[in-house]
C-alpha cells in the first residue's frame, strides 16, 4: 500500500512556499494541527524526517526537499489529469494530432494555435509532416486526427471527409548552369531521360507508393521534403517540377531558370480532411478554422526560400 499521498505532498508544497505550518493551513483551509498531524504520520509511516523545525519557521531537510523535487511533478501531473478528465467529460479531447504535407511550413498555424490554446489548454497538441500518400494514410490509420494543407484525391474506400483549400500550380525549373537550361523548348521525354530528376519520397508505409514527374528507369535523386528538393535544384544536381510560389522567388533571384516541358504537371488539388463520424470539440474548431478563406495562401506563404549554395 503507498505511504505517500497526493494530499500529503500539497501540504509540504504549501508549508514549504508559505515557510510555516499555520500559513499553509490558512492556503488550505486547515488548521494547524491538522497541517501538524499530517505531515508527523507522513514522517512516521515514511521513516524519515521532513522538515527541521525551528520553532514557528520550519526547513526541508535533504530528504525532505528530494521528496518535494519530486512530488512536485506528481502535483502538476494529478492537476492536469483532473484538468483533462473534465474536459474528456465536456467533449474536448485529451490529446489531438494534425497532419501537414511536408511542403509546408508548421509555422503557418502559429496563430491558429496560439487562439486554441486560450480556449483549449488541457487539450495537448501534436502536428506532424507526410508526403503524398502519407497523409492519408496517417489518417485512415488514426494515427492523425485533422489533415491541413494535403494533396490529391483521397484513397479510394472512404471513411473521411475532405473539403478542398484550392489549387496549386507547378513549375518546371532548373539552375542556369544545369545543360536543359539551355537547350529548346518544349523539353520533351527524349532530352529529359538523359537527366537526373530530384523527387520527394512518399512517406506512406503500407500504401501504394505515389510518384510525381519520373520516367521509367530515369536516375532520380531521393530527398525527404520539398525543401530540401528546391535546394538541390538550386544546387544544379537535378531538375523537377516545384510549387509555384517557391519557384517564382527563386526564378526572380536568379537561382533557377523556368523551362516549358511538353508534359506539363496540373495544378494539385489541397484539401483539409477528417475521419467521418468522429466530433470531438477540439477537432470541430479546428475543422471549422482551416476551411477559412484563403488559408491556401496562408500555407503558401510558409513554402521554402532557395539559397545560394556555396
Amino acid at each position: 500500500m503507498l505511504r505517500l499521498s497526493l494530499e500529503a505532498l500539497q501540504i509540504i508544497d504549501a508549508i514549504d512556499r508559505r515557510g510555516s505550518f499555520s500559513k499553509a493551513g490558512q492556503e488550505l483551509h486547515r488548521v494547524p494541527s491538522t497541517i501538524s498531524y499530517m505531515v508527523g504520520k507522513l514522517e512516521d509511516d515514511l521513516s524519515v524526517q521532513v522538515f527541521e523545525r525551528n520553532g514557528p519557521r520550519v526547513v526541508l531537510t535533504p530528504a525532505g526537499r528530494e521528496l518535494l523535487k519530486e512530488g512536485r511533478f506528481l502535483l502538476k501531473a494529478a492537476q492536469d489529469l483532473e484538468h483533462r478528465v473534465k474536459r474528456v467529460a465536456s467533449g474536448w479531447e485529451t490529446e489531438l494530432t494534425i497532419g501537414m504535407d511536408s511542403m509546408f511550413s508548421i509555422t503557418a498555424l502559429v496563430p491558429d494555435m496560439r487562439e486554441f490554446y486560450d480556449i483549449a489548454r488541457q487539450t495537448r497538441l501534436r502536428v506532424v509532416q507526410e508526403t503524398l500518400s502519407g497523409p492519408w494514410e496517417a489518417l485512415l490509420e488514426r494515427r492523425v486526427d485533422l489533415l491541413v494543407g494535403v494533396a490529391g484525391d483521397g484513397p479510394a474506400g472512404g471513411g473521411y471527409v475532405a473539403r478542398s483549400i484550392g489549387e496549386l500550380p507547378f513549375v518546371f525549373a532548373v539552375a542556369p548552369d544545369h545543360p536543359l537550361a539551355a537547350m529548346p523548348e518544349p523539353l520533351g521525354r527524349s532530352q529529359l531521360q538523359d537527366y537526373r530528376a530530384i523527387v520527394v519520397a512518399d512517406s506512406a508505409r503500407n500504401m501504394a507508393p505515389r510518384t510525381v514527374g519520373l520516367l521509367f528507369g530515369q536516375d532520380a535523386l531521393t530527398v525527404p521534403d520539398m525543401h530540401a528538393k528546391l535546394a538541390l535544384q538550386v544546387a544544379g544536381l537535378g531538375f523537377g517540377f516545384l510549387p509555384e510560389p517557391a519557384a517564382r522567388r527563386a526564378i526572380a533571384d536568379g537561382l533557377l531558370v523556368e523551362k516549358q516541358v511538353e508534359e506539363r504537371r496540373a495544378a494539385e488539388t489541397f484539401y483539409v480532411a477528417w475521419r467521418s463520424g468522429e466530433e470531438g470539440a477540439g477537432l470541430k474548431w479546428w475543422r471549422d478554422r482551416m476551411q477559412r478563406h484563403g488559408l491556401l495562401d496562408c500555407l503558401c506563404g510558409h513554402l521554402p526560400s532557395a539559397i545560394l549554395p556555396d
